[in-house]
């Protein structure tokens, strides 16, 4: 990821927010509409508001958006939890897939049309957005938008985990939290692309039977059950890899039921959220529950801690677009496919956030603009 798109807060001067190019022969630029968080707090805050904003910049493309991604990173920054979001007013957005429909000066790579994936560290929430063209990937024939707009954060973040820091290897063990969830779900597919992984996955007793058909060996029922004794009881000596998402006290317990030379990569704080708006004594649980170990005991245990978060790459171009280039070649071979949870419009996003936070998908929550079907129909073709 570079610079993040042009922020949509209602105080960005007109060339900063992005929008439509200016129609030919001149005149104000088309009104378009966003999804805007006005304010930290409840499912309320974020609201459709329309927006207005001129063509792409040098450098940039322009991108009708077809479909976007809801991220748990998107609920942490409502409550105000999340640092790499600019204050509100402010559109929120990590990832959306589109059509480019305008090219600034000095795009080579770029053509009118061309079906693309949008990564930023925010603005993408909106019917169109301008952004560096090196935010976009080129999508894989046979590649729907929703699937397009469920790839990007999830499975970059899975991908690395696993690979870059948990080095998986054949015969391994492997325990995701969160299993049914976007990241949870494109770890398990990115697990079954190496040879006899066996994987733990927590997540509630209704979501069990899709995560077996997934490939999850041990489901565990994380509201009944110490997920941790579970898990020593079908392997006493504990799992190779723990992917936490969850933070404080189950970081410690994650390391703990590493085996020698196992890795504990942490990726979230997911404990955090409680409830729509923020919670002081979740935060102080928390916070005081928080992992803590220093290099001389990690001697003693041959066991390594890891830290991941997407959100600070910004800067690493070569590193994400290869792996973003691995992740495409994967698709293109049918060894992983996004899973679509549930697509809501931008008037139902209360609806799709809640969804998420009380952890009822298995898969990918999108978001729609709902655009005109007319105007759809003529973009496909």
């Amino acid at each position: 990821m570079s610079a993040e798109p042009a922020p949509a807060a209602a105080t960005a001067p007109p060339e900063q927010a992005p929008g439509p190019e200016p129609p030919a022969g001149g005149g104000e630029a088309a009104e378009h509409r966003a999804l805007v968080l006005t304010g930290f707090g409840g499912y309320e805050k974020v609201k459709v508001q329309a927006r207005r904003g001129g063509g792409p910049r040098p450098g940039e493309v322009s991108v009708r958006v077809r479909a976007c991604g809801l991220n748990f990173a998107d609920l942490m920054a409502r409550q105000g939890l999340y640092d790499r979001l600019p204050p509100p007013p402010v559109c929120p957005g990590m990832e959306c897939a589109g059509t480019v429909r305008a090219i600034g000066d000095g795009v080579g790579d770029r053509q009118v049309g061309d079906k693309v994936m949008v990564l930023a560290r925010s603005g993408l929430w909106q019917e169109v957005v301008n952004v560096p063209a090196s935010h976009t990937f080129l999508m894989p024939e046979g590649m729907s938008f929703e699937e397009a707009a469920a790839l990007l954060v999830n499975y970059i973040t899975a991908y690395m985990i696993l690979f870059d820091f948990g080095n998986l290897r054949p015969n391994q063990s492997v325990l995701i939290h969160m299993a049914a969830g976007g990241v949870g779900t494109a770890a398990i597919q990115l697990c079954k692309t190496v040879e006899n992984v066996t994987i733990f996955g927590t997540a509630s007793a209704s979501k069990h039977e899709v995560l077996k058909e997934s490939g999850v060996a041990h489901p565990i029922d994380y509201r009944t059950m110490d997920y941790a004794e579970e898990v020593r009881k079908i392997s006493p000596k504990g799992v190779d890899i723990v992917l936490d998402p969850l933070g404080g006290s189950d970081t410690s317990k994650a390391f703990n039921l590493l085996k020698p030379m196992g890795k504990l990569i942490t990726y979230g704080v997911a404990n955090l959220l409680t409830g729509q708006k923020k919670n002081l004594m979740a935060m102080a649980k928390t916070w005081w529950n928080q992992f803590s170990i220093n290099a001389l005991q990690l001697l003693h245990h041959n066991k390594a801690v890891c830290g991941y978060h997407l959100g600070y790459m910004d800067e690493e171009h070569e590193l994400v677009g290869g792996v973003v280039a691995k992740l495409i070649n994967l698709y293109s071979q049918g060894k992983i496919k996004p899973k679509i949870d549930s697509v809501w419009p931008f008037d139902q996003v209360a609806d799709a956030m809640r969804q998420m936070q009380e952890k009822k998908n298995v898969g990918k929550v999108i978001l729609v603009p709902e655009a005109p079907k007319e105007e759809s129909k003529k973009e496909e073709n």
